[in-house]
C-alpha cells in the first residue's frame, strides 16, 4: 500500500512541461503581457488543478476498493488519451494567440484545468498507475496533489516567460517541427514509463 512518488514525479514533470491547453494559454498570455502581469493567472492555473485532484482522489480510491477492475480500465483510457495527445503535439505548430487589453486574472486561471482534458487524464493516470489500490485515500491524494503542485509552481511560470520566447523564435522556422516532435516523444515516453514501472493494478 504505497505511492510511487519518484516515478510519478517523472511522469508529472513530463506532463506539466509539454504542450497542452493550459500551457498554450500560459504561453500566449506570457507572450502578450509578460511574466509579471501573467502571475495572477499562473497562480490560478496552479490552484485550479487542486479542484480536480482531491475529489478524483477520494472518489477513485474508494471506488477502486469496491470495483478493482475499474482501476485498470481508467488507466488504459487515460494512457490512450495521452498517446493521442502526443500525436497531436507532434502535428502542432506554435502560434500564440493575441490577448485582450488586460491580462486575465486569478479567477480566469482557476477555470483552466477543470475544463482541460489533459489535466483529467494525467490525474487519473497518476492515481491508477502510481498508487497501490490499497493505499489510504488521504495519503495517495496528498502526494499526488503536492507533487503536481510542485511541478506546476516551477514549470507554469516558465511557459509564461521562457515558453513565450521559444514560441516567438521557433514559429515558422525549419526546426519548429523537430521541436514539437521532441516534445511529443517526451509525452509518449512518459506513458511507456508508466506501463513498465508504474504500480501494478
Amino acid at each position: 500500500m504505497s505511492v510511487e512518488i519518484a516515478g510519478f514525479l517523472v511522469f508529472a514533470t513530463a506532463q506539466v512541461a509539454t504542450p497542452g491547453p493550459a500551457n498554450m494559454v500560459l504561453l500566449a498570455t506570457g507572450a502578450r503581457f509578460g511574466l509579471r502581469a501573467a502571475l495572477p493567472f499562473v497562480a490560478g492555473v496552479v490552484l485550479g488543478k487542486q479542484a480536480i485532484i482531491w475529489p478524483v482522489g477520494f472518489g477513485l480510491i474508494g471506488l477502486a476498493a469496491q470495483v478493482p477492475w475499474l482501476f485498470g480500465l481508467l488507466k488504459w483510457a487515460a494512457v490512450a488519451y495521452i498517446l493521442w495527445l502526443a500525436w497531436r503535439i507532434a502535428l502542432m505548430r506554435l502560434n500564440p494567440g493575441q490577448g485582450s487589453a488586460r491580462a486575465p486574472g486569478f479567477a480566469a486561471g482557476l477555470a483552466v484545468h477543470p475544463v482541460n482534458p489533459k489535466a483529467w487524464a494525467m490525474i487519473v493516470t497518476g492515481f491508477t498507475s502510481f498508487v497501490d489500490p490499497g493505499t489510504h485515500a488521504l495519503l495517495a491524494t496528498f502526494f499526488i496533489a503536492i507533487s503536481l503542485m510542485g511541478c506546476q509552481v516551477v514549470l507554469h511560470p516558465l511557459w509564461a516567460w521562457g515558453g513565450a520566447r521559444l514560441a516567438q523564435s521557433a514559429a515558422g522556422q525549419k526546426y519548429e517541427r523537430a521541436l514539437m516532435v521532441s516534445l511529443a516523444s517526451l509525452t509518449a515516453l512518459s506513458v511507456v514509463y508508466v506501463l513498465f514501472t508504474g504500480v501494478s493494478t
